[in-house]
C-alpha cells in the first residue's frame, strides 16, 4: 500500500511538472519544469525496480538534453525579450481537452483491468525474476567494456559528445573586438 502511495505522489509530481512545461511561456522556467519531470520519471522507473534505466534517465535527459536545453536558452536570451505573459492564453481549451483525454484512458483501462478476460489471458504469462534483470544489467556492463563489444563505438560517442562540448564553448564565446 505505502508503494502505491509513493507511485501516485510520483505520478502527481510528473504530471504537474510537465502541466508546467507545456503552459509556461518561460523557456528557462518550462526547462527547469522538464528536469523535474524527467526527474519524476527517473523515480519512477526505480519504484518498477529498474534502477539501470534511472540511471540512464538521470544521465542522459537529466544531465545531458536539459543542460543543453538550458545553456541554449542561456546563450540566447538578449533575442528573447519579451512582455508576453508567462502563460498560455489558450490554457482553458487545453484542460478540457487534458481532462477528456484523462477520461479516455481511465475508460479504457477500467475496462481491460475490470474484465476477467484479460486476467485470464495474463495469468499464464513467466514471472520476470530479478536473476533475469541481475543477469542482464551485468551482460550489458560487460558489452560496455568489452574490448570485442561496443568499447570502439562507446569511445566515439564520448569523443563526439567532447566535440559537441567545445564547439558550443567556441559559439558561446564572445568574440574580440579588432582595434
Amino acid at each position: 500500500m505505502a508503494l502505491q502511495i509513493v507511485f501516485i505522489i510520483v505520478s502527481l509530481f510528473v504530471l504537474g511538472s510537465a502541466w508546467v512545461v507545456v503552459t509556461n511561456r518561460n523557456l528557462f522556467h518550462a526547462a527547469l519544469a522538464m528536469m523535474a519531470t524527467f526527474l519524476g520519471v527517473a523515480a519512477m522507473y526505480v519504484l518498477l525496480d529498474a534502477g539501470i534505466l534511472a540511471v540512464a534517465q538521470l544521465l542522459v535527459y537529466i544531465g545531458a538534453i536539459s543542460i543543453l536545453v538550458i545553456f541554449a536558452i542561456m546563450m540566447t536570451r538578449r533575442l528573447m525579450q519579451t512582455t508576453e505573459s508567462a502563460f498560455n492564453a489558450q490554457w482553458q481549451g487545453a484542460l478540457v481537452a487534458s481532462v477528456v483525454l484523462f477520461g479516455i484512458i481511465l475508460v479504457v483501462y477500467l475496462s481491460l483491468f475490470a474484465n476477467e478476460g484479460f486476467r485470464q489471458a495474463t495469468a499464464g504469462a513467466p514471472d520476470v525474476g530479478g536473476n533475469v534483470l541481475q543477469s542482464s544489467v551485468t551482460q550489458l556492463g560487460v558489452a560496455l567494456v568489452s574490448p570485442d563489444l561496443y568499447v570502439i563505438p562507446f569511445e566515439l560517442a564520448s569523443i563526439l559528445l567532447l566535440a559537441a562540448l567545445i564547439g558550443s564553448i567556441l559559439i558561446a564565446r564572445p568574440e574580440k573586438e579588432e582595434e
